[in-house]
């Protein structure tokens, strides 16, 4: 008997990873969604092998159930939901943070694992339309179990990062996740978002260079999405943006006073460290920040 994996919310990260589980072991796909023209397009470019509007219909069916919504629909999921998932089955998210995931998921009963999933993968645009089952290739799956979680839904998550193509696994705190992610990912679209912020923006253009592509790539993001996710990393966050700050008042004060030195310097600190974390092999930042 086929099992089931249930994935609600069919956006860039939910559609993508939808696609990227047809055929995975004997597990249907299906989606749920908000809105019927969403379905047909699901149905229409065989994202799914079945879609719905009604959670409510399949939450009970599902073996594994993926909560790929924004972090404050997550929530209301959980609460809303907590005594409709079935027994034994295990409930996810791809939630860019996870303490306050974490917690909300407290609400289950017994007996519903929980094991918060972060992959590490996405672009700066967002709905069905622009999902794609390659989205996952090569980006790090991270996930933040509960001590009660069962070894056989650890392994299942492992079997999932393997056949989306995830180049590997990896297992941390919540608050250690909120941490890090806050100056690898959001820290980068804050710089993003600042860039765009300056005067000089609209006057420009035929001037950018690859560097400022790159860049300013992730600031045309998703709002209310974002405003999510940093509001509810904000300590952490705030900590890293202070950093930040530091580093480059750093280079402000080098360059008023002409300390060419100085710069030559933090120019030679800055550009070996980022070569470091170029070397091949387990990689620098597994090294640094010890997700373990």
């Amino acid at each position: 008997m086929k099992k089931t994996i249930v994935v609600i919310g069919l956006g860039l990260i939910g559609g993508s990873l939808a696609a990227a589980l047809k055929g995975f072991e004997d597990y249907e796909i299906v989606g749920v969604v908000r809105r019927q023209e969403t379905a047909d397009y699901a149905l229409e470019h065989g994202i799914c092998d079945r879609v719905t509007l009604d959670a409510g219909e399949v939450i009970p069916q599902a073996d594994v159930t993926y909560l790929c919504t924004a972090p404050a629909t997550v929530i209301a999921y959980l609460r809303e939901y907590k005594d409709a998932f079935q027994p034994g089955s295990l409930v996810t998210d791809v939630c860019g943070i996870k303490t306050a995931i974490m917690e909300a998921a407290s609400v289950l009963p017994e007996g519903v694992d929980f094991i918060g999933c972060h992959p590490m993968a996405g672009t700066e645009f967002s709905k069905i339309e622009n999902s794609f089952p390659e989205l996952f290739r090569g980006s790090h799956f991270i996930i933040t179990p509960r001590e009660t979680s069962t070894q056989a839904h650890i392994d299942l998550m492992g079997r999932i990062a393997d056949y989306i193509g995830c180049s590997d696994l990896v297992s941390t705190t919540p608050e250690r996740h909120d941490e890090i992610i806050a100056y690898t990912s959001q820290l980068m679209h804050i710089i993003a978002l600042s860039v765009c912020d300056d005067a000089e923006l609209f006057q420009c253009k035929g001037f950018e260079g690859g560097s400022f592509r790159d860049c300013t790539r992730v600031a045309a993001l998703d709002v209310p999405l974002w405003n999510q996710l940093l509001t509810l990393n904000a300590d952490a966050l705030t900590r890293v943006v202070v950093r930040l700050e530091e580093n480059i008042h750093a280079y402000r004060v080098a360059l008023e006073h002409h300390d060419y030195e100085r710069v030559t310097a933090k120019l030679q600190y800055s550009s070996d460290r980022k070569r470091r974390m170029n070397l091949p092999g387990p990689g620098q930042v597994r090294l640094e920040y010890d997700f373990k």
